[in-house]
């Protein structure tokens, strides 16, 4: 009777040197920020079901694993091999492909527009609106010159030092090599209001600035100069649901942030996004969760603070500091 052997899991060097930052820079399950604001690592040591998230306009670089996302009909997948770019906010659901051998690992750059409004006037953009209109998520094979800015961010990230003095020059490089890249017409496009991507780009970038006052969809319609068909229309074309739900989803989201990190209870946090009723919130959040927000923040808080896995590594070297 033969036994079967089971062979370790290769990594090129460079692949390798990534696994070891993270272990440092990001050692726990969950979001680690850095020492660079609007750079954060993810990591998951066990898959993770699908359920609802919300991303702010966005580069995520994924270095070891898979996620799975859904919006309305559209399912789109991202790995080691792809990037996912968000050009606006927007809520969708994602699942999580990771184990203890192999834990899921990514980076996620927030798209600062203004730098990339400076990008555009450096390039002398002539492009001018795309012919078709773009859409607010998509996934894009990952090319070797933004792999290897990839990799030097991290390095830098390893440093504080290196953070604060390297690293914004490096993510400036990252959102060139995606606004001058196979999709970067969509980042183009959420920066004018010639088109009704751009348009429905400003009204989202309205709502998370203001989600916890009141929202007036007519208003919102007036602004981005369409009557309110054609706004609901292209609304929901962009983000596959109505103003309002998107409204009332942003709300629930941010006050399960306040609730997970922050420590807020239910009321403080329904009181804080703009409810006026506190059995209203508990309502519309376990509808949006599945769970209630005291069961949801438990979940949370179980699925992220779990250790990570050990792992037979080489040593890393002095000047990696965890952050």
């Amino acid at each position: 009777m033969s036994t079967q052997v089971v062979a370790p899991v290769t990594h090129d060097p460079a692949q390798q040197r990534m696994l070891e930052l993270f272990d440092v820079l990001a050692p726990n399950a969950g979001m680690t920020r850095t020492n660079l604001e609007g750079v954060n690592l993810f990591r998951a040591n066990k898959p993770m079901p699908r359920m609802p998230v919300m991303y702010e306009p966005s580069i995520v670089i994924v270095c070891q694993g898979r996620k799975r996302g859904y919006l309305g009909d559209h399912v789109f997948q991202y790995d080691a091999q792809q990037y996912l770019v968000l050009s606006v906010p927007l809520p969708f659901e994602c699942e999580t492909e990771a184990s203890a051998q192999e834990p899921f690992l990514g980076i996620s750059v927030r798209v600062d527009l203004t730098m990339v409004a400076e990008l555009l006037m450096a390039l002398n953009e002539t492009e001018g609106v795309p012919r078709h209109e773009p859409s607010g998520i998509y996934s894009t094979p990952l090319d070797p010159a933004l792999s290897n800015a990839v990799q030097r961010l991290m390095d830098a990230l390893a440093s504080p030092l290196d953070a604060r003095i390297l690293a914004p020059a490096i993510v400036r490089e990252i959102c060139y090599r995606v606004l001058t890249g196979e999709q970067g017409g969509a980042i183009r496009a959420a920066l004018t209001h010639q088109n009704h991507f751009g348009r429905i780009a400003k009204a989202l970038r309205r709502i998370h600035a203001e989600y916890h006052g009141t929202l007036d969809v007519d208003t919102l319609a007036a602004e981005a100069g369409m009557s309110l068909a054609v706004f609901h229309a292209q609304f929901k074309a962009v983000t596959a649901t109505s103003p309002m739900q998107y409204v009332k989803t942003t709300r629930l989201h941010h006050a399960r942030l306040l609730m997970v990190q922050d420590g807020l209870n239910a009321g403080a946090a329904a009181a804080r996004v703009g409810y006026e009723s506190a059995s209203q919130f508990s309502r519309e959040f376990k509808r949006l969760f599945g769970l209630t927000p005291v069961d949801e923040v438990k979940r949370m808080r179980a699925a992220h603070d779990a250790p990570p896995p050990p792992r037979v590594q080489k040593p890393v070297p002095r000047y990696v500091t965890a952050v």
